[in-house]
């Protein structure tokens, strides 16, 4: 048995919907019918699916239009197409607007519970957590793709290792860090590496986040231990 995956059934005949819907409840799945395209749409943007069983011959937005849409946007959601059509071209059709397979009409059950399991298992479910691709800190937005920063200095293009340097302080948000495990990580250096580099950078930083770099309220000296970022200030 299933432990509740969430599957979107989109069908618009009542008596296939209906014997479908029940017979992967029976396999222990947790499944959502709709009737439209549109219906469809407005569910998968909103809330993730396990898999999507996608009826090719709908009312409105069609099957073929629903999957291009969905791999237009990235969506990589497992599609299994259903269709009453049994043409080649029509295979290749759905296949090639992103469909993960294709079953023709009137299909076996076990056969097409087998082919639910098959995509299941190819998938990922629950879907990874996407790491967050921008960093906001007061009145600072850093992209970390592009290492564009957004500051009160205007838009600043980091370099490879300023932005190795804020992605250090960000994943130890609160946390002090001492210059030898700044070199360390940083640079690649020996932590008793005698340097002005890392004040350097910490200088230069603090020119491009804060609103007065004498008195920082975000990258903080900590006497005698090294340096501890704060992304809330009291």
């Amino acid at each position: 048995m299933t432990d509740q995956i969430p599957l979107l059934l989109v069908e618009d005949e009542p008596n296939l919907a209906h014997g479908l819907t029940y017979n992967l409840e029976a396999e222990g799945y947790l499944v959502t019918h709709v009737t439209t395209g549109e219906e469809a749409l407005a569910l998968i943007h909103n809330q993730p699916y396990a898999l999507v069983i996608l009826d090719l011959t709908l009312p409105g937005i069609d099957g073929l239009k629903v999957c291009d849409l969905l791999r237009e946007t990235g969506d990589p959601v497992p599609i299994l197409m259903l269709t009453a059509r049994n043409s080649q071209q029509d295979r290749i059709a759905g296949l090639s607007t992103g469909a993960d397979d294709y079953l023709t009409k009137p299909f076996n059950l076990k056969e097409f519970l087998l082919r639910v399991a098959s995509l299941l298992r190819r998938g990922q479910w629950p879907p990874a957590q996407k790491k967050p691709t921008t960093y906001q800190f007061g009145e600072n937005f850093i992209d970390l793709n592009s290492r564009q920063a957004t500051t009160a200095q205007g838009l600043i293009q980091l370099t490879e290792l300023e932005l190795k340097m804020m992605k250090l302080f960000i994943n130890n948000e609160g946390k002090v860090l001492t210059r030898g495990e700044m070199l360390k990580q940083v640079w690649g250096v020996s932590p008793k590496t005698e340097t002005r580099t890392l004040d350097n950078f910490v200088v230069r930083l603090r020119k491009y986040f804060e609103a007065d770099p004498s008195r920082p309220c975000y990258i903080k000296t900590v006497r005698g231990r090294g340096y501890r970022f704060v992304k809330n200030p009291r």
